[in-house]
């Protein structure tokens, strides 16, 4: 593979780890007779951090392991990745999301057979409003996103031991999810969410209800409002 292809590829299989990891925890913690049912809101935001952690691993040496459209878009305003990137980069992400969930779906297939529950169903694929605002469930999402991508920014000023960085943003996603999480699930990343959303639409799960489509534009639109004002600030006081 040429350096872009494999950049290109490694955002699709970063990705993929990441909501195989991610969602799968919520699956663990979510269906029915799954031997982690009930563990919680702090066993899903460790999962995730972790998650988050191990994927960057896994496909920082092929390419910048973005995983997310919203720190992409973030990384081209700074002019830390070329604008060329962007598009290929989410689409990567997003076809990767799709199929990390896929692979939850397999790995718990007994389970989603199990559960009866379509709320939870829906929960270990996409993300959605514990309180239904328009304003408020926005403002989550960009404030969630700002603290995520202005984070990773701000660590590139900063020197670690070599290898340690995904470690540091792990423990970002998961102070974010235990401090910000609790309104709208914290997508905090549009390929998180529409990819997810997506295998719910068409995978044949048994009880599964809607796939919310009606508020999926907040998961995708907020965190890349959120994603432009963490790069704009940085860039002014940089």
């Amino acid at each position: 593979m040429t350096g872009t292809t494999l950049s290109i590829f490694s955002e699709f299989l970063g990705t993929m780890f990441l909501i195989l990891l991610g969602n799968g925890v919520v699956a663990a913690v979510s269906l029915t007779k799954s031997k982690a049912e009930g563990a919680g809101w702090v066993a899903i935001t460790m999962g995730w951090g972790a998650g988050v952690t191990m994927a960057v691993y896994i496909a920082g040496f092929m390419g910048p392991a973005h995983l997310n459209p919203a720190v992409t878009l973030g990384l081209a305003i700074t002019g830390d990745l070329e604008w060329g990137l962007v598009l290929p980069f989410m689409l990567a992400q997003t076809l990767g999301a799709i199929l990390g969930s896929t692979l939850v779906w397999l790995t718990y297939l007994a389970h989603y057979r199990e559960t009866t529950d379509q709320g939870a169903i829906f929960g270990t694929f996409a993300t959605s409003a514990e309180i239904r605002d328009v304003t408020s469930n926005v403002l989550s999402e960009v404030i969630g996103t700002f603290v995520l991508v202005f984070g990773i920014l701000a660590f590139g000023q900063n020197t670690f031991t070599e290898g340690l960085n995904p470690l540091v943003v792990g423990v970002l996603v998961l102070s974010i999810g235990l401090s910000l999480g609790g309104s709208t699930g914290y997508a905090i990343n549009p390929a998180r969410d529409l990819g997810p959303r997506i295998a719910h639409q068409i995978l044949p799960i048994k009880h599964k209800g809607p796939s919310n489509w009606e508020y999926s534009w907040i998961p995708v639109i907020a965190p890349l409002i959120g994603a432009v004002v963490a790069a704009l600030l940085y860039s002014v006081i940089i």
